[in-house]
């Protein structure tokens, strides 16, 4: 029997971050994967799909912006195999990495199936065979979630997709429906409309991004259509039927029944956890009705020394929040200061074109809650940065308490959203005020001055409106 002081059951962006910080932190660590180090985000989630979005993003200048650029050619040739490759070389570069990082902290990997046999032990089906016993002081679950399903639409990998199929799939269908209009179902939208694809996206929802700001949804569809993309919002899925040359989906909306046909169809509509069959039950480890894991601020399960963390708890099914829940929970095991995350701060990007990236709340959901909301925005098209790129749709919006200045969260929309965002959480994360923001000096043309300017619009000062 292998013994450890801290075992973490999975070796995704939760869990191998968590077992790196506990092995700084000077515990013995082991750590059990069953398919590929860097889990489903570095291998076949948002790392490969951002590789693949930088391909689209070039092949739909190339296509459609390349003149007013002074670019010009008589035969555009685009190869998906190429883009296919370069993002399985980037996601194996990042998944070598890990490797690396596990032998430089002495973190011993096991490759298999694991299960919780008792407080403290687990029992591995090995990956070459045969099975081991593995015993630890703490247990840190992190085996992620999965794709959903819907009844009747079960992905066969031909005609009917999930994001792994499409995430491996070496050529590019001539026309796609994608369920869902949510980050997985918007980013492969762009990626294949950006290779001329035709691409319809349904949501049953009111508006696509439904997490997200309804201004920012019906910019970003309003994008979307420029680039082909048509979007059924409102709209249900009744069924879909896999035919010689494709399918045929069924949908359902106010304005009655409709059939939409397409060469595929991907399912993207969430994910549900990877919580059965590692032996949760048969100790007790308790669930929500969802079947995701109960932990508390510490990412502590009802059962001592039973750790979750990631998209197996629910909490928000990011890489990058479950990263943070593996390093507090790293340093609570080893008894450092606790510290908690506030989970509606977390940042969120959708790597459409344009971006989309937000953090706290909503407009809506500020005045919902009962805040007199003050709004700062300000539109791209002023910014020379932004013209200089030729990327100037979206814009910059700031939440705000009208009594202290308070920012109760932000939404972008537009180029580098992503990037621009982490101002403002940072901002909001060391109690900043609107004002402060406004009387930071920014670099100019930069497209973080869009952040300024917002911020002095919520102040009722914006120079450039």
């Amino acid at each position: 029997m292998k013994q450890f002081d801290v075992v973490v059951l999975g070796a995704g962006p939760g869990g191998y971050v968590a077992a790196i910080k506990a092995a700084q932190l000077g515990k013995k660590v082991g750590i059990i994967e069953k398919e590929y180090l860097g889990g489903v985000c570095l291998n076949v989630g948002c790392i490969p799909s951002k590789a693949l979005l930088r391909n689209a993003e070039l092949a739909q200048l190339l296509r459609t912006e390349a003149k007013d650029f002074g670019i010009s050619f008589d035969n555009l040739q685009l190869d998906y195999a190429a883009a296919y490759k370069r993002s399985r070389q980037v996601s194996q570069r990042l998944t070598k990495g890990v490797s690396f990082l596990m032998k430089k902290n002495n973190i011993e990997v096991i490759l298999g199936e694991g299960k919780l046999t008792a407080p403290g032990k687990l029992l591995v089906a090995l990956t070459d065979g045969g099975e081991e016993e593995v015993q630890a002081e703490d247990i840190i679950l992190a085996t992620g979630a999965h794709s959903a399903v819907i009844p009747g639409m079960e992905p066969d990998g031909t005609k009917i997709w999930d994001y792994k199929h499409a995430i491996l799939s070496e050529s590019l269908p001539k026309s796609a429906l994608i369920i869902g209009g949510g980050a997985i179902g918007i980013e492969f939208a762009t990626v294949w409309s950006g290779y001329g694809v035709e691409v319809s996206v349904v949501e049953m929802l009111p508006h696509i991004l439904p997490n997200e700001d309804e201004e920012a949804a019906a910019e970003l569809a309003k994008a979307l259509k420029k680039r082909g993309v048509k979007t059924y919002a409102g709209t249900k899925v009744k069924s879909v039927e896999a035919t010689e040359t494709g399918t045929k989906v069924l949908i359902e909306s106010e304005k009655g029944e409709e059939t939409l046909e397409a060469e595929l169809t991907l399912v993207a509509v969430g994910f549900k956890p990877n919580s059965k069959g590692i032996g949760l039950e048969e100790l007790g480890v308790e669930t929500d009705k969802r079947g995701f894991v109960v932990v508390d601020d510490r990412m502590r399960t009802n059962i001592p020394g039973i750790w979750a963390i990631g998209d197996v708890t629910g909490k928000l099914l990011l890489a990058h929040t479950a990263s943070s829940m593996g390093i507090i929970c790293a340093e609570n095991i080893a008894g450092k200061e606790p510290r908690t995350l506030d989970y509606r701060m977390i940042p969120r990007a959708v790597y459409s074109s344009p971006q989309v990236a937000s953090f706290g709340y909503t407009e809506a959901q500020a005045k919902e809650a009962g805040f007199a909301v003050k709004v700062g925005k300000f539109n791209f098209q002023p910014n020379g940065k932004a013209l200089g790129l030729g990327e100037y749709q979206g814009w910059v919006k700031i939440i705000t308490d009208e009594k202290y200045g308070e920012i109760l969260g932000a939404t972008i929309v537009g180029p580098d959203a992503s990037e621009l965002l982490p101002e403002l959480v940072l901002a909001q994360a060391n109690e900043l005020t609107i004002e402060e923001i406004a009387h930071s000096v920014h670099a100019h043309p930069t497209l973080a001055e869009a952040v300024l300017e917002a911020a002095e619009a919520a102040l009722g000062g914006a120079i450039h409106s």
